[in-house]
């Protein structure tokens, strides 16, 4: 495969994200965890499934709140900026975290259902339809 330029100069930077995910804790890891914080505090008995997914919910609303009023560019601009990192860091995991005790609830194996889910939507969506466009598959 024969790599443009702008394609050659993102590679080490996809190297590195490559590695920083390769080392980071897996899902299991993170469920484990969170499982024992939980339990430490004696907090299933308000973890009910619809409780649950009220507050991920909430949380998916903290996080477009970082969003509001502001126009792509401005949004996008703000990613170099350490305190908004941290706050959209901040969110995105109170966002994952819920979504991981929603599933350790429902006994929803995430990585299984997520790996179905993008073999499914590559049917939907087949290269040579959807390159470039963001239609529902739908309207192919």
């Amino acid at each position: 495969m024969v790599l443009s330029s702008g394609a050659r100069r993102r590679r080490p930077h996809f190297k590195k994200e490559l590695l920083r995910f390769l080392m980071s804790p897996s899902l299991q890891t993170l469920v484990d965890r969170l499982i024992a914080f939980r339990d430490a505090r004696d907090w299933r008995k308000f973890h009910s499934l619809k409780n649950l997914m009220l507050s991920l919910n909430l949380e998916a609303a903290e996080l477009l709140e970082l969003a509001q009023w502001k126009e792509d560019a401005e949004l996008e601009a703000e990613l170099s900026e350490p305190e908004f990192r941290a706050r959209l860091a901040e969110e995105c995991a109170d966002v994952l975290l819920y979504l991981l005790l929603i599933c350790e609830r429902a006994g929803i194996d995430l990585t299984r259902a997520a790996s179905e889910k993008i073999e499914s939507n590559a049917a939907k969506y087949p290269i040579n339809k959807a390159r470039g466009k963001a239609r529902k598959y739908t309207a192919f």
